[in-house]
């Protein structure tokens, strides 16, 4: 009897503790989510695209045989340095030093016969006031002095002429440059009936990157210039990066030169020549890059962290927004360009408001959050590339 009453108390004991316990679980509310905040901050930024092309060498030019002969020495050092005028090559002067000669002694012949003909014509005019030979005898005279000093003319082209293809058996460098590889070997006939290539010279130094970019976003460029939402750059103004294979920066900055005035019909687009310091020569001709430049200023920029962005099931861009009360928020939002890690808002959001860049998984719209940190300083946004 003692053993059924002692446990029967312990039983009422514990349902006593229990029933005590039950109220105050249910009075305890789970924590705040910690969350790190940005608040955004209107500023000039820089607007750019990121536009590829192929790099393209300012002056090009071919080291051409101007005259018929043998190529007898190869004096240039391929892939060297060379400045206009240097001696590249020698072709066998000896039959355009004998053309030469032939013309000087053509020359000397055509003095000659001008000399003779000049003193016949002066005898002749002596003759003449006493009729001791008739007019046209001497017009026939004053005729041939004239031809003879015309010969002399010719043949002091001929002479000119021979002298400059002589000349031209020297082979020099028509630029400044990097020259490459010889297109033709020592003992090869060259000029034969058209110029022969021996080498090509290329300026590397600055060097010119040829960007291809759409009419679509030219245009939706110049409509946000005429509505005033962006400042256009003036071509001294405008910067370019190029970026590397790696997807790293090269190390000196570039400019733009100019817009093309005409758009290719084949694929729509216009050409944007921009160009690059090269003192290294790591931009070679013909290569394929990815350019990144600046084209407008927008006055009143709002950019946001790419880490803050969410997309919903239809692929909108999307933040996380917290009112006075710091609940949570989805706002969908329209995005620009982006750059590095930051992208252009171009409506959703403006001066002020605090978005969520940090515990973006624990914070629902609806609850309420407690901001970890302060907010996060807005990154001054420059030059930022077409990347949507």
């Amino acid at each position: 009897m003692y053993k059924k009453l002692r446990f029967a108390s312990g039983s009422l004991a514990l349902m006593v503790i229990v029933g005590g316990c039950t109220p105050a679980s249910d009075t305890l509310e789970p924590a705040p989510v910690k969350v790190s905040i940005e608040t955004l901050e209107a500023r000039p930024l820089s607007i750019s695209s990121e536009l590829s092309g192929r790099i393209a060498a300012p002056r090009t030019a071919y080291v051409h045989a101007r005259v018929a002969g043998v190529l007898l020495k190869n004096v240039l050092a391929q892939g060297s340095e060379v400045k206009q005028g240097d001696v590249l090559f020698y072709i066998d002067p000896a039959p355009l030093q004998a053309d030469l000669d032939s013309a000087l002694a053509g020359l000397k012949k055509a003095q000659a016969d001008a000399s003779r003909a000049r003193l016949q014509e002066q005898r002749f005019r002596k003759l003449i006031p006493g009729n001791a030979i008739s007019a046209q005898e001497y017009d026939n005279a004053r005729a041939t002095a004239q031809q003879a000093d015309a010969d002399v003319a010719a043949n002091q082209a001929i002479v000119q002429r021979a002298r400059l293809n002589l000349s031209y058996s020297t082979v020099t460098a028509p630029i400044s440059g990097r020259i490459g590889r010889a297109l033709v070997t020592e003992g090869a006939l060259v000029g034969q009936n058209e110029p022969t290539p021996l080498a090509l010279i290329q300026q590397l130094d600055p060097i010119h990157v040829d960007l291809s970019q759409s009419t679509r976003e030219l245009n939706e460029l110049r409509r946000a210039f005429r509505s005033g939402q962006l400042r256009q750059l003036g071509l001294d103004q405008a910067k370019a990066a190029l970026l590397q294979d790696d997807g790293s920066l090269y190390p000196l900055p570039g400019k733009l030169l100019f817009s093309d005035i005409s758009v290719d019909p084949g694929t729509g687009q216009i050409i944007l020549r921009s160009e690059f310091p090269n003192p290294d020569l790591d931009l070679l001709p013909g290569s394929f890059v990815r350019v990144r430049v600046e084209q407008a200023i927008a006055q009143q920029g709002i950019s946001v962290p790419q880490r803050s962005i969410l997309r919903n099931s239809a692929g909108l861009a999307q933040v996380k927004l917290l009112d006075d009360e710091l609940r949570v928020s989805l706002k969908t939002v329209q995005l620009g360009t982006m750059y590095r890690d930051r992208w252009i808002v171009t409506d959703g959001l403006k001066s002020g408001d605090r978005i969520v860049v940090e515990g973006l998984q624990h914070a629902r719209p609806g609850e309420k959050v407690q901001i970890d940190t302060p907010s996060l300083p807005l990154v001054q946004t420059t030059g930022p590339s077409t990347g949507r």
